[in-house]
């Protein structure tokens, strides 16, 4: 049985000190609280009773230095912020377009004749010489939107090795409103890459040399005996000639470091432009047609015989065609050429009319385009992709584009 516990009375201070019956060391005394600051704890009827339970444990403390502020003297490295880029932008202009940025519907497909089938995108690029090449072509927002395949083609290809490599780059656009308008563009891309291709050897040492008159005659026979194919094929479809027909437009690179000239040719409409010094240029070769009525002397016939007979009148009655005489094909688009030479930071762009009609059209574009394309370094092929479809309201055309970045 264990002795009860006396308690002594402590004179210094108002407070008891335990003893225990064995001798063993008294309880120390509990420390004294400071004072409450709380209004409720002054008053015994709104104290409330301890919470049971375990105290909390506070962690220890830990001596940190204190903060000062550097000297005003004294030196302190900052990070400079890279300069603010312009973000990849969807559309330009006030209003977005009508149609959705991304595809919507697939074009109808034929099991059996599934190579019929266009691809909505096609990306390419490579880097020869002094030269950086970006290559698309994509399916435009009216297509994308009513499940049509895409009329643009895009031929890219090299011919031979080394130094005495060509690039080509054709684009072709097939008739609007037609059936087969890809299957042609396809076919007039084939048909001048194989021409080209076959005669690639004097192509180089022309462009080498500087053989201006040589290239513009001999490429103007490639391109026209490639079009005569194509209408060959139509009249093989049985199809009007003006239906099964393309604009295509070329360019020829050399990979000869030391060769800046760059040869442009083709038949119909599209763009030709020259990013300089942060300045868009139109250099598309302008071909001039004689308008207004014949006058003397010029595409008039005489008004006499050189007998002094005087000609009956023209009454502007046209002659039938003769039923032994092929009948009249449709007018011809004129040949367009042009060389140029490159300067280190220049950028070329040739495009179809679904790009060129928006830079002409709308100055904004051109000024983003600008201002992405004139950087030191040439976009990659995604950033080039996304360049290239930044959409114009109003503009729903297939797109095909190839830029050249000199160094």
């Amino acid at each position: 049985m264990r002795a009860p516990v006396s308690w002594s009375p402590c004179v210094s201070s108002h407070r008891a000190t335990a003893h225990g019956a064995d001798g063993g060391p008294p309880v120390p005394p509990r420390p004294a609280e400071p004072p409450s600051t709380d209004s409720r704890a002054a008053d015994p009827r709104t104290t409330e009773p301890p919470a049971a339970g375990p105290r909390p444990v506070s962690p220890p403390l830990v001596d940190t230095p204190p903060t000062t502020d550097p000297p005003p003297d004294q030196d302190v490295p900052r990070i400079e912020r890279p300069a603010p880029t312009p973000r990849a932008r969807g559309h330009v202009g006030t209003r977005p377009p009508t149609y959705d940025a991304e595809p919507t519907a697939l074009p109808a497909a034929d099991p059996d004749d599934l190579d019929d089938l266009v691809a909505d995108t096609v990306l390419d690029g490579a880097r020869y010489g002094a030269c950086t090449l970006r290559a698309v072509s994509v399916r435009g927002d009216s297509a994308r939107y009513r499940g049509e395949p895409r009329r643009d083609s895009l031929l890219t290809a090299r011919f031979g090795t080394g130094e005495h490599a060509l690039l080509l780059v054709a684009m072709a656009t097939g008739a609007r409103a037609t059936p087969g308008a890809h299957r042609a563009a396809a076919e007039a891309c084939h048909w001048i890459g194989r021409a080209v291709g076959r005669s690639h050897a004097r192509l180089v040492e022309d462009i080498r040399d500087g053989r201006r008159g040589d290239l513009k005659s001999g490429l103007h026979r490639l391109t026209d005996r490639s079009l005569g194919k194509l209408r060959a094929s139509a009249s093989e479809q049985g199809v009007g000639p003006e239906e099964y027909a393309a604009s295509l437009r070329c360019l020829l690179l050399s990979a000869d470091p030391g060769c800046r000239t760059r040869v442009f040719f083709g038949v119909g409409p599209g763009g030709l432009f020259r990013l300089r010094e942060g300045e868009w240029q139109d250099i598309e070769p302008q071909v001039t047609d004689i308008k207004g009525d014949p006058v003397v002397g010029f595409g008039s016939p005489p008004s006499e015989t050189p007998e002094g007979d005087r000609l009956t009148m023209d009454l502007g009655i046209p002659t039938p065609p003769s039923p032994y005489e092929p009948a009249p094909e449709p007018p011809r688009e004129p040949f367009r050429f042009r060389t140029s030479v490159a300067r280190p930071g220049d950028t070329l762009l040739m495009c179809s009319g679904g790009l060129a009609e928006p830079l002409r059209g709308e100055p904004e574009l051109g000024e983003y385009l600008a201002e992405r394309w004139s950087r030191p370094e040439p976009p990659g092929l995604a950033a080039f992709l996304a360049d290239s479809q930044v959409r114009v309201k109003g503009y729903a055309d297939d797109r095909t584009a190839a830029a050249v970045w000199e160094a």
